[in-house]
């Protein structure tokens, strides 16, 4: 099922059921944007991740080691498959995101809280990758599943 917000932008590809076996059967998450200042959403969102017992890859090209974990410059630079890329950066700076999830095969695409981009979130949806956007995972995970991380 897809759901539309008044703008018709495509919020959720999957019902509830479906979304909570999707992040059930999730191990891998690559966080595009994770900040080292852990006052940032990124960064709460991840630790909580963490805890949540998913591997998580931080994707930023300005560190070297956030959440005791290696930084990659890119996704296409994560060796291991990603179920999920978390995706935090301006709305206007997600399609070359979008279009490396695709080329690297992850399962999904994540865009949190005030991120949309229509075309590229269309673009992802027709590569076959489940697509959120404007909802928190961590909200989600714990709406979801229960976690009280």
């Amino acid at each position: 099922m897809i759901t539309y917000d008044k703008e018709g932008v495509d919020m959720i590809s999957l019902d509830d059921d479906a979304l909570q076996q999707f992040l059930k059967e999730t191990t891998r998450i690559a966080v595009v944007g994770l900040s080292t200042d852990p006052s940032k959403a990124s960064h709460e969102v991840a630790s909580y991740l963490v805890k949540a017992n998913y591997t998580i890859y931080p994707v930023n090209p300005k560190a070297d080691e956030i959440l005791g974990r290696s930084v990659y410059r890119s996704l296409r630079d994560i060796q291991d498959p990603v179920d999920i890329v978390d995706i935090f950066r301006k709305s206007e700076d997600v399609a070359p995101f979008v279009e490396e999830a695709i080329a690297i095969g992850a399962k999904a695409v994540w865009l949190q809280l005030g991120i949309t981009d229509p075309i590229a979130e269309q673009k992802a949806l027709d590569a076959g990758l489940i697509v959120v956007s404007d909802h928190c995972l961590k909200i989600e995970h714990r709406r979801l599943l229960g976690g009280n991380q």
